[in-house]
């Protein structure tokens, strides 16, 4: 049997020849920059077509392991291998969970901050002593209003003391335990509070209904009681000082028991149904800041100083002779104007005079023109001609007489 390189000799030859041609031109021909091909050495740096054509024969085939060893590295780590993903993902779901609770416990913080600066503002401003206390807890029940807060006896809390707010009148302490308190709220039906209309002045007693309302009842019909008027605190009931608000007239409803009397429901100025912060006035006798107390103790010494000298002018005065002169007249000693009488009555005219006025009464030893100095006297009667008058009836007598 012929071979096979002896039967196609000749093409293989052929094949062998083109080949080295070709191995030739790739060698020698360059591919520049601008795409073209070129035989110039003179031209720039380019790249042989041998290099050409063996990345092009060798790059596809090598894309193709690298991409396939990219797909299975993906595969494995995304689908296969997931024991850290999970890992991560339960270290990355329990840091999210750490990080809501500090972010809602420093929003809670943050609020309970300003709370509590409008808190310290209030109590600055206001006169009475007043201790800060918190809220721990409540009755648990619909049908009382009661809270606990976290200051007792310890901090010198006691029964009936006011609880207040910022915004109003909270309630009053009801029991004192050691390091806690029961508050009884302003809206309980048991509770209540000496109240004053600021405009209308209408007085009243605040209680809470079933519902915790708040209500003023036993005040008569008036048709000046609008909704929207403030109500204060009157300060009779000895435990809520005078003035604290307690809320905004809502409506006006009639009492269901007495025709004549209405019932005022009541708008709390304080939010007695989410209290975290009140202010337990312990005392209220006033206090004063220490440049307030600095300024009233100023004014009292000036007070002192001053009747101090009123006082050792007077004995100056009473001690030195030339200024009070005993020979002088009552009324003419200039040092001594307390030793001066009361300056004496003037009298007013007689609107209808008689002899029997001072004004018209002759002087003792007077005679008739000084008998009645005031022009408006009356004349004199009748009778005052026929004996009345010594000097003018002795004549008449005595002509009569003598024939």
């Amino acid at each position: 049997m012929e071979s096979f390189f002896v039967r196609y000799r000749n093409l293989l030859v052929l094949l062998a020849i083109l080949l080295v041609q070709i191995v030739g031109l790739a060698v020698q021909v360059r591919r520049v920059r601008t795409g073209r091909y070129s035989l110039d050495p003179n031209d720039g740096p380019g790249v042989r077509l041998i290099r050409l054509w063996a990345d092009a024969l060798v790059s596809p085939p090598e894309r193709a392991i690298h991409d396939t060893r990219l797909a299975i590295v993906w595969t494995w780590t995304n689908y296969l291998d997931l024991r850290n993903v999970r890992r991560q993902n339960r270290d990355l779901e329990q840091t999210i969970d750490r990080l809501r609770l500090e972010q809602a416990a420093l929003l809670e913080d943050a609020k309970q901050g300003q709370r509590l600066q409008a808190l310290l503002g209030f109590r600055e401003k206001y006169i009475y002593t007043t201790i800060p206390a918190q809220v721990i807890g409540s009755s648990g029940s619909e049908q009382s209003r009661l809270f606990y807060i976290d200051k007792g006896s310890k901090a010198g809390l006691k029964p009936d003391m006011a609880v207040i707010t910022g915004d109003g009148i909270v309630g009053k302490v009801r029991d004192v335990f050691l390091d806690s308190a029961q508050v009884l709220a302003v809206n309980d039906q048991t509770s209540g509070a000496g109240v004053i209309l600021e405009t209308t002045r209408i007085r009243g007693i605040l209680r809470g209904n079933a519902n915790g309302q708040l209500m003023i009842v036993g005040i008569l019909a008036d048709e000046r009681i609008k909704p929207g008027e403030p109500v204060l605190t009157a300060g009779g009931d000895l435990i809520f000082p005078r003035g604290l608000p307690v809320g905004v007239v809502e409506k006006v409803v009639r009492d269901p028991d007495r025709d004549a009397f209405i019932d005022v429901m009541v708008k709390p100025a304080a939010h007695l149904d989410r209290l975290d912060e009140v202010l337990v006035i312990t005392s209220t006798q006033p206090r004063f800041s220490n440049q307030e107390q600095k300024d009233i103790d100023t004014s009292e010494s000036d007070a002192e100083s001053i009747e101090e000298q009123l006082k050792a002018s007077q004995i100056n005065a009473e001690r030195l002779p030339g200024l009070n002169d005993g020979n002088a007249p009552a009324g003419q000693n200039p040092g001594n104007p307390a030793a001066a009488g009361p300056p004496a009555p003037k009298l007013l005219p007689t609107l209808h005079p008689d002899r029997f006025s001072p004004s018209a009464a002759p002087a003792p030893d007077a005679g008739p023109a000084q008998a009645a100095p005031n022009s408006n006297a009356a004349p004199p009667k009748p009778e005052a001609k026929t004996g009345a008058n010594p000097a003018k009836s002795g004549p008449q007598s005595g002509a009569g007489r003598n024939p």
